[in-house]
């Protein structure tokens, strides 16, 4: 990374939790490279060996887990609340609100005991505003979440911007749009499918897509840690603008000298057998290999406006979609995921 972009002095002691996810795992490398005093946790089942050649001190626990948290937070000056509750089957209400809300006022509770306690970032997401009917949307754009861990997504900020309004802590709020780069799988199936003659697409939207590269997302993070302005704020951090579903698979096909043509197919039916799925394997605890909530993206235009980050943090995203997308496949290529 861009060394600059850091202010935080050497030796500073920080906390990050989600440290060992696709995000964390960019984020905390860059803490360590910065010359901070890096604290993570991480839960008991967590995978830490893309981190095991840092300087990394683990605290092993869920971060709903008061004692654990307490322990980690013990003289932390920045903490980087990057953890989140996964998306599946077998997570319910409770399990959204203890990782995403339970969590908040955990760690808002202990910093606010340190005097020398700086800036609390707060990550939550761009999925609070649900589908945007008149783009693009600012932060200030109504909240319309979809689901639970949207709802307790927003749940976690809304309690927090309470309780600093009573409290003195020093907080940012940071909602990513769509998080994607080497290291991650969010885009694979959609590569798959764009490498195929066909290219199929639900309902007649404009599918509309905002994204975030994973490089970009985690400098905006620790800029806004010492920023003065983004005390109190709230910011969207995504690419200068949004993409469709179609063009991402032409930029994928393109590259590798491929023609895939673009099919639109009724969107009604995939839902009745997303909710038939649902009804069936989740009672089951199994993963349907449709959601609801799969189908209703491409009935969903996401499009915003990151001129608050640009403005007042000063970052412009260093990622163009394409260049990042192309970037993405070809790592999906190393890996041997994704066949030319």
């Amino acid at each position: 990374m861009d060394k600059s972009l850091c202010e935080i002095p050497p030796d500073t002691p920080v906390l990050v939790t989600g440290a060992t996810g696709f995000t964390g795992i960019v984020l905390t490398r860059k803490l360590v490279e910065c010359g901070l005093k890096v604290s993570a946790v991480a839960r008991k089942s967590s995978n830490l060996e893309p981190l095991k050649d840092l300087d990394v001190t683990w605290f092993r626990g869920d971060v709903s887990d008061q004692e654990i948290m307490k322990e980690a937070l013990a003289g932390q000056q920045y903490v980087f609340h990057v953890a989140a509750a996964f998306r599946e089957a077998k997570s319910t209400e409770e399990d959204y609100w203890n990782v995403h809300v339970g969590s908040t006022q955990i760690i808002a509770e202990e910093v606010i005991k340190n005097p020398d306690f700086k800036r609390y970032i707060h990550i939550s997401t761009i999925g609070v505003h649900g589908h945007i009917e008149d783009p693009p949307a600012t932060e200030e754009y109504r909240f319309a979440p979809g689901d639970g861990y949207q709802r307790t997504k927003l749940q976690a900020e809304e309690w927090l911007i309470d309780f600093a309004s009573e409290n003195p802590l020093p907080y940012t709020i940071i909602r990513p749009a769509a998080i994607y780069g080497p290291g991650d799988r969010r885009l694979l199936k959609l590569f798959k499918m764009a490498l195929k003659p066909y290219f199929p697409l639900l309902g007649k939207g404009h599918c509309m897509y905002h994204l975030v590269h994973v490089d970009d997302l985690t400098n905006s993070f620790i800029v806004a840690a010492t920023h003065p302005a983004a005390q109190g704020e709230t910011f969207i951090s995504g690419a200068e603008e949004p993409i469709g579903i179609a063009e991402i698979a032409h930029i994928v096909a393109n590259h590798f000298n491929k023609t895939t043509r673009v099919v639109r197919l009724p969107i009604g039916p995939f839902f009745l057998l997303a909710d038939a799925c649902e009804l069936l394997c989740k009672p089951l605890k199994i993963e349907p290999p449709i959601y609801r909530r799969r189908v209703a993206f491409y009935s969903k235009d996401r499009h915003f406006d990151i001129s608050k980050m640009k403005n007042v943090l000063g970052y412009s995203p260093i990622h163009s979609n394409k260049d990042g997308i192309i970037e993405t496949a070809e790592w999906y290529v190393e890996q041997g995921w994704l066949q030319k």
